[in-house]
C-alpha cells in the first residue's frame, strides 16, 4: 500500500471510529438529496464552466470508453456525453444515494444507452487493466482514503496513451483572493449549509480537506510517482480550482 499523505487522514466526522471511506460514503448518502442545489448555489454555477473546460481537454483524443471516478450524481458524465461524440461512460461511486440520483438524471436526459453507473471504489476498480481510453474525476480525489492508491489504480485501467483528467479545489496564491476564499469556505459556506438544513460538518470537511490537499506542482509530482507522463495543471477562477492532466505512457 502507498504511504498515506496528510490530507488522507482528514475525515468528515472527528469522533467516528469508521474508516474515511465509510464516513465519506455515509456523508454523501445524507447529502445526496440537496447536493446538486448546494453545488450550484455555493459556486454560483461556476462549477459547470470548470467541468466543461476539463472535458474539452479530452476532445482531441476522441475517447470511446471513459471511466468517471467518484461520479456522484453524474454531472461530469452527463456533460461529457453531450460534449464528446460517440462515447460510452461508466461512472463509479461509493455512495449509493448519489448513484440513485445520478441514474434518475441520466434517465431524464435520455442517456441511459451511453452512461452506466455502478457502485465502485477508486482504490479497487473492478475492471481489467488497459480498459479505458480516458479517466476523469471531478472533486473526488481529495475524498480518497489513500490518494496514491487511487491514482495508481486509475493508471492501471487506462489504456496506454490514455489520459487522466482531474478537477479539484486548490488554494489561491494571491493574498487578497486567498483571504476572501478562506473567509468564504471557513464561515460562509457552513452557514449557508445550515440554512439548507444540511450537515455543517460536511462543509467543514470540504474546507479542511481542500486546504490540506497537495495542489498544483505537488499533485503533479504525485501523478508522476504513480506513473503518469505529460503531467500539467491549469488554475481556474483566480486559483480556487485546478484542472490536472496526465497520460499513461505508450
Amino acid at each position: 500500500m502507498s504511504q498515506l499523505l496528510p490530507h488522507d487522514h482528514i475525515t468528515p466526522f472527528k469522533n467516528s471510529e469508521k474508516t474515511k471511506k465509510e464516513q465519506v460514503a455515509y456523508m454523501f448518502d445524507k447529502l445526496a438529496g440537496k447536493y446538486d442545489v448546494m453545488n450550484r448555489f455555493l459556486s454560483a454555477r461556476t462549477d459547470i464552466g470548470w467541468r466543461k473546460k476539463a472535458i474539452r481537454l479530452l476532445k482531441k483524443d476522441r475517447p470511446r470508453r471513459i471511466l468517471d471516478v467518484a461520479t456522484g450524481t453524474a454531472d461530469m458524465a452527463i456533460l461529457a456525453c453531450r460534449m464528446l461524440d460517440s462515447c460510452s461512460i461508466t461512472g463509479i461511486d461509493i455512495s449509493e444515494g448519489m448513484l440513485e440520483l445520478g441514474r434518475k438524471k441520466i434517465e431524464k436526459e435520455g442517456l441511459g444507452e451511453y452512461i452506466h453507473l455502478q457502485s465502485g471504489d477508486s482504490e479497487t476498480i473492478n475492471f481489467a487493466e488497459n480498459t479505458f481510453d480516458a479517466v476523469m474525476v471531478a472533486f473526488g480525489v481529495r475524498n480518497f482514503e489513500n490518494l496514491e492508491n487511487g491514482l495508481t489504480e486509475m493508471w492501471r485501467v487506462l489504456k496506454p496513451g490514455g489520459r487522466l483528467i482531474v478537477l479539484e479545489f486548490s488554494k489561491p496564491r494571491r493574498k487578497v483572493v486567498k483571504s476572501l476564499y478562506n473567509l468564504y469556505m471557513g464561515m460562509v459556506a457552513p452557514q449557508v449549509a445550515r440554512w439548507f438544513k444540511q450537515n455543517k460538518e460536511a462543509y467543514q470537511y470540504l474546507n479542511e480537506s481542500a486546504n490540506a490537499f497537495p495542489d498544483r506542482q505537488l499533485f503533479t509530482d504525485i501523478l508522476k510517482k504513480a506513473g503518469y507522463s505529460e503531467t500539467e495543471y491549469t488554475p481556474l477562477s483566480l486559483g480556487i480550482c485546478c484542472i490536472y492532466s496526465g497520460r499513461k505512457p505508450l
